[in-house]
C-alpha cells in the first residue's frame, strides 16, 4: 500500500501544471518596446492612469511599462504593458476596467473589436472610453493568456484552467493604448495604427510576447 500511495503521489506531482515561460528580467524586457513607433517617439514614462496597488502588485506584474508618445501629425499615445511568466487562478494580470474606475473615471461598456496586427493577422481587443472631470480617454487593450486572447475576466480565468489541463501554468500579457481625442470613431484608427506599428517596430521576441506572434 505504501508503494502504491508513493506512486500516486509522484504521478500527481508529475502532472501538476508547470510554467512555460522563463522570467525576462526588467531591463530586458523594456529593451523589447521600441521607443520609436511608427511617427511617434517616446516622450515620458509618466502620466498614464496605473493599476490600484495591492499587496500582489509586485507579483502581478514582473514587468510593468509605461510610456507616452508623441508626434508632429498624430494626437498622444499613451502605452502600457504588464507582463508575468506565471498566470494561476490567483495571480492574474488586472484588467483596465479596474484601474479607471479606481482612479476615478467613469466608464462605457466595454466592447469587443479586432486589430490588424501589423503582420498579417489580427489581435482579439477591447474598447472603451473612460471619463472624468475635464478628461476624456478611449482605451484600447488586449489580454493574452498562453496561447489564448481573452475578452473577459471569465474567458480569463477559462484560459488559465485549459492551459492547466494540459499541465501548463501560462504566462500572460496586458497591452494598454489610449489617447484623448473627442470622439472613439476618430481614436479607434489611431490606436489601432499605433498597435500595428508597435508589432513593426519590435523584434520577434517581443511579438511573441505582446501580440502572440510566432518568432
Amino acid at each position: 500500500m505504501g508503494g502504491a500511495f508513493c506512486l500516486a503521489s509522484g504521478l500527481a506531482y508529475a502532472r501538476l501544471p508547470q510554467p512555460v515561460a522563463p522570467v525576462i528580467e526588467k531591463p530586458a524586457f523594456e529593451k523589447l518596446i521600441p521607443k520609436t513607433v511608427g511617427a511617434w517617439e517616446f516622450e515620458t514614462s509618466s502620466g498614464l492612469v496605473l493599476p490600484p496597488p495591492d499587496a500582489l502588485s509586485d507579483r502581478l506584474y514582473d514587468n510593468l511599462v509605461t510610456r507616452t508618445y508623441s508626434s508632429e501629425q498624430n494626437p498622444l499615445m499613451m502605452f502600457l504593458t504588464a507582463y508575468s511568466n506565471t498566470q494561476d487562478g490567483v495571480l492574474q494580470v488586472h484588467r483596465p476596467e479596474i484601474c479607471y474606475p479606481a482612479g476615478g473615471y467613469e466608464l462605457t461598456p466595454t466592447q469587443a473589436t479586432k486589430i490588424d496586427n501589423g503582420v498579417g493577422g489580427t489581435i482579439d481587443a477591447n474598447i472603451f472610453t473612460a471619463s472624468s472631470r475635464g478628461r476624456t480617454e478611449h482605451v484600447l487593450y488586449w489580454t493574452r493568456i498562453g496561447d489564448y486572447f481573452p475578452l473577459a475576466w471569465s474567458d480569463q480565468r477559462l484560459a488559465v484552467i485549459r492551459a492547466n489541463l494540459r499541465g501548463v501554468i501560462p504566462d500572460g500579457v496586458l497591452v494598454r493604448i489610449s489617447t484623448i481625442v473627442p470622439e472613439m470613431d476618430e481614436a479607434l484608427p489611431l490606436m489601432s495604427k499605433f498597435a500595428a506599428q508597435l508589432n513593426q517596430n519590435m523584434n520577434a521576441q517581443g511579438r511573441a510576447l505582446l501580440s502572440g506572434i510566432p518568432a
